[in-house]
């Protein structure tokens, strides 16, 4: 039985409760029984523009801005908000998946998580810690390295880095310390378990084939029990083991490890069993050991965007099993932590010296052109040059590391691992805080600028260590580029703090990597490519400043974010952000004659991560359409400003644009930027205001063609014959430009009770319209408009008291309606998501009690049957309202 196919009978059970649970009457601090843990490891690479600590959009994740987007809409929401379906596809139970599945998710994707989607951010953190009250307070997360290296190839430094900024994440986000961590690739060796030991992970999650023998845990000193040699993957994974470490055997430390059943993991990556409950249900249990044990794990482990992202619609799989599939079968649902507290292992293992799960030769994957990940006729004898360059670049940056950070902090190592608290606080009180802690002595303000360098130049010496690097075919593809961006930066941070140059050193060797496409050749070319071309300096940002302050407001400053910015309160201080710079007007003085715009100012930058601030002047000239002229140089004081204005808008005086340009390259130099030079965002954003006005026009146009000539339209669908294409355009245009009119002037009159209401009379004449014309209109912001507009009414319908019901809920069915005719694919995910929260907190009370007391049931039957216009099972309680 397929999620889709739950029975409406069944929904009416599991609609009572969201959090359903799965225990089946289990005892959760017992010890036997089959227990089942489904782990997920959620991850996405480190993303972020290394200079604007912001990911850029990403075309191939379109319609989506980036591939975090595109992949949260896909599986990490849907994982949060599961639904389960009746059979007739309404929503009968939306579970929270994170609530009864093991996870980690990497610390760069919840970092992004927790900007992006709020609720969903959220709803992780209450899933481990609702799991941790049923499962005797063992939650369901668990850390994981913090950017994903792979640690047998890190340094010793790197790997408790790596460990301790993990941990320091998670107890930053889950409020309580990890029990385990999972290890990027799962790649081990001892010294990476010697490392976790140390940092007190009680256990880690491992394939089958990383284990080289196992065998009971002698009962005394005196006895010796036999090993089982398991190197082909044959250790029974059903169990938990104990792995001592080499060293002195009186001390025997050690870490556990699950070693999660390979078969079934692999079925789920890789075949269909994922997509019907009842198969992966009957998948587990062939794995059911039919001995006389009092209790075993079936666990199984595979990348957490299988569910949604690479299989569509799994999650929903995933919450029927858990919630009715499993439990129906007597089966425990646990995490790793929970069952280790029930079971201490009886047996222990001795694990091959080097391994990794998705890599057959140990973890050549990410040195080495071993064939793993690799694509037909292609090489990757990159990978070799490529570990080489790097890890030659980690080396020397931890020389100027230790040299200039003894300058400045007691202890430069320590202070590195505590450099995680600014990671996750970028606060001005919270750095300033931190550094006077770490502190040698008490640092001035250029000091503090080059102690945050020095940290950041570290940062991204981890950074450019994230596995994904090596993980394809090819190093010019994006996960390579956004390594050697990190190893970019962390160059030039070393070169502004100590005057080191690494960058000739670093290409020679990088030139040694050969790329498989002919327009790189080697790994240098692609530096310099594609790596080079997307460095950002000062200037630019000023350029992208001085630009856009020509098509926006001003707002006066209410508040500083570092401690060299003092807050104007003349009113004569601007200030925008701009990424992770905090841009401070210091004067502004704009001029317009005829077409041409000239803006002047003066501009102090500060960097939020580093401090760093500079002050600039900048002029720039719109032309008019797309040709602008910005020049950009050092604030060289007030006098030497004032006489550069006057001289500036004295020549725009004049009315010609070529004198104009002419005076500003004599003032400021050759050097100039253009609409090209803005970042990528705002870049798009001005050339769509730019052409609005053009498109405006066209639209008009097609409106005038298509009102001409709607009959003759009209006629050809009347009589079955296809309509000529350009009439056909025409009203397609004519009607879209309609239509998002009347959908931005309702979203502006919504609180209007008689101007919404004809917005919504027009909306339906449009769907007519377009019906009739078998026109399809393609509204990606207008379906936007929509869910936003349906998701704000039915708040107000449910929760605003002083509202009028009836109008409420005769609006809010209008604009389901007119969404449904304009067929615009309009999700309705959220705003079931509300309606389901309070059906639970309020309607069904409500319903229960005015069946009992008979009472007026008019409204209520109203709000059940907005849930069937919502698609969410209500029939069950419609039912007894008749």
């Amino acid at each position: 039985m397929t999620a889709a196919e739950l029975p409406t009978s069944v929904g009416a059970n599991l609609i009572q409760n969201e959090n359903t649970d799965p225990r089946n009457g289990n005892p959760l601090n017992t010890t036997t029984g089959v227990y089942i843990t489904v782990h997920g490891h959620f991850y996405q690479p480190p993303r972020e523009n290394p200079y604007l600590n912001a990911i850029e959009r990403q075309q191939g994740a379109a319609p989506f801005h980036n591939w975090n987007e595109r992949i949260h809409h896909e599986c990490y929401r849907p994982n949060a908000f599961a639904r389960i379906l009746n059979e007739h596809g309404n929503v009968a139970g939306i579970v929270n998946n994170f609530e009864y599945m093991s996870f980690n998710i990497g610390p760069t994707l919840m970092s992004w998580l927790q900007n992006y989607d709020i609720d969903v951010y959220q709803r992780i953190i209450d899933a481990d810690r609702k799991s941790s009250d049923r499962l005797n307070g063992h939650g369901n997360a668990i850390a994981q390295v913090y950017n994903h290296i792979i640690m047998p190839l890190a340094s010793e430094r790197d790997k408790y880095s790596q460990i301790r900024w993990g941990k320091a994440d998670f107890r930053n986000r889950f409020g309580r310390d990890p029990e385990g961590m999972w290890l990027a690739e799962a790649a081990v060796d001892y010294p990476t378990l010697e490392a976790l030991v140390s940092e007190g992970i009680r256990f880690i999650v491992l394939a089958p084939s990383q284990a080289e023998r196992c065998r009971p845990i002698p009962t005394s000193e005196d006895s010796e029990s036999e090993w089982h040699e398991v190197g082909g993957s044959q250790i029974d994974p059903t169990r938990a083991y104990r792995c001592y470490l080499p060293g002195n055997e009186s001390q025997r430390r050690y870490i556990d490890i699950f070693f999660y059943d390979g078969p079934i993991s692999r079925d789920m990556g890789f075949s269909d069993v994922v997509y019907n409950s009842s198969h992966f249900a009957g998948r587990i249990g062939a794995a059911v050991r039919g001995d006389r044990r009092s209790s075993q794990v079936i666990s199984v482990a595979t990348d957490g965007e299988t569910f949604g992202h690479h299989k569509k619609g799994t999650e929903k799989t995933l919450a029927y099993a858990f919630t009715q599939e499993f439990p129906h079968r007597g089966w425990t649902v646990t995490n790793f932590a929970h069952y280790l507290s029930l079971n201490t292992p009886t047996w222990e293992v001795e694990l091959k010296p080097v391994t990794a799960w998705s890599c057959a030769h140990g973890v050549d994957r990410w040195q080495d052109d071993c064939g793993c990940g690799g694509a037909p006729n292609w090489h990757l004898l990159w990978r070799r040059p490529l570990r080489d360059t790097l890890n030659w670049l980690r080396d020397r940056l931890a020389v100027v590391y230790q040299e200039q950070g003894s300058k400045y902090f007691s202890d430069p190592w320590q202070t590195r691992d505590d450099y995680i608290e600014v990671v996750l606080d970028r606060s001005a009180k919270n750095i300033s805080s931190f550094l006077n802690r770490h502190q040698k002595h008490k640092l001035q303000a250029s000091e503090q600028v080059d102690a945050l360098r020095l940290l950041e130049m570290q940062r991204h010496s981890l950074l450019m260590f994230t596995s994904c690097g090596w993980f394809f075919e090819e190093l010019s593809r994006p996960e390579g580029t956004q390594i050697l961006r990190y190893a970019s930066r962390a160059m030039e941070l070393a070169a502004e703090v100590a005057g080191v140059q690494l960058e000739s050193g670093f290409l020679q060797r990088l030139d040694k990597a050969p790329t498989n496409i002919d327009s790189f050749k080697t790994g240098a070319e692609v530096y310099r490519q594609l790596v080079l071309t997307a460095q950002i300096t000062f200037k630019q940002v000023a350029a992208h400043y001085a630009i856009t302050s020509l098509f926006s407001g001003h707002q006066p400053v209410e508040k500083v974010s570092a401690p060299d910015v003092k807050q104007n309160n003349d009113s004569h201080i601007y200030q925008k952000q701009v990424y992770c710079y905090t841009a401070n007007e210091l004067d502004f003085q704009l001029q317009r004659l005829g077409s041409l715009t000239l803006a002047v100012g003066h501009l102090k930058l500060v960097s939020e991560i580093t401090w760093e601030s500079k002050q600039l002047t900048f002029a720039v000239l719109h032309l008019g359409g797309w040709d602008f002229h910005c020049c950009i140089q050092p604030f060289e004081g007030k006098g030497a400003y004032t006489k550069l204005k006057d001289q500036l808008l004295n020549a725009l005086q004049q009315g010609s644009a070529a004198h104009t340009i002419l005076m500003m390259i004599q003032l400021f130099g050759e050097e100039s930027f253009n609409l090209q030079n803005l970042f990528a965002e705002e870049r798009h954003r001005l050339m769509r205001l730019l052409s609005q006005e053009t498109l405006t026009r066209v639209d008009q146009l097609y409106t005038q063609m298509y009102r001409d000539n709607y009959g003759v339209l009209m006629a050809f669908h009347r009589d079955g014959l296809e309509a000529p294409k350009e009439l056909q355009a025409a009203a397609e245009i004519a009607l879209e430009y309609r239509c998002m009119t009347s959908l931005r002037t309702l979203e502006q009159d919504i609180d209007e009770t008689q101007l919404a209401w004809n917005h919504l009379v027009e909306l339906e004449a449009i769907a007519n319209e377009a019906k009739h014309l078998r026109c399809h209109l393609n509204l990606f912001e207008g379906k936007q408009i929509l869910e936003r507009l349906s998701l704000r009414l039915l708040w107000e319908l449910l929760h605003d008291t002083n509202g009028s019901f009836d109008f409420q809920m005769q609006r809010l069915e209008k604009l389901i309606e007119v969404e449904e005719r304009l067929n615009l694919g309009m999700s309705l995910e959220r705003s079931q998501e509300l309606y389901f929260n309070c059906l639970h907190a309020s309607i069904l009370p409500k319903c229960i009690t005015e069946i009992m007391k008979d009472q007026d049931k008019n409204q209520l039957r109203q709000l059940l049957k907005l849930g069937q216009r919502l698609k969410v099972d209500v029939s069950h309680w419609l039912s007894q309202l008749d």
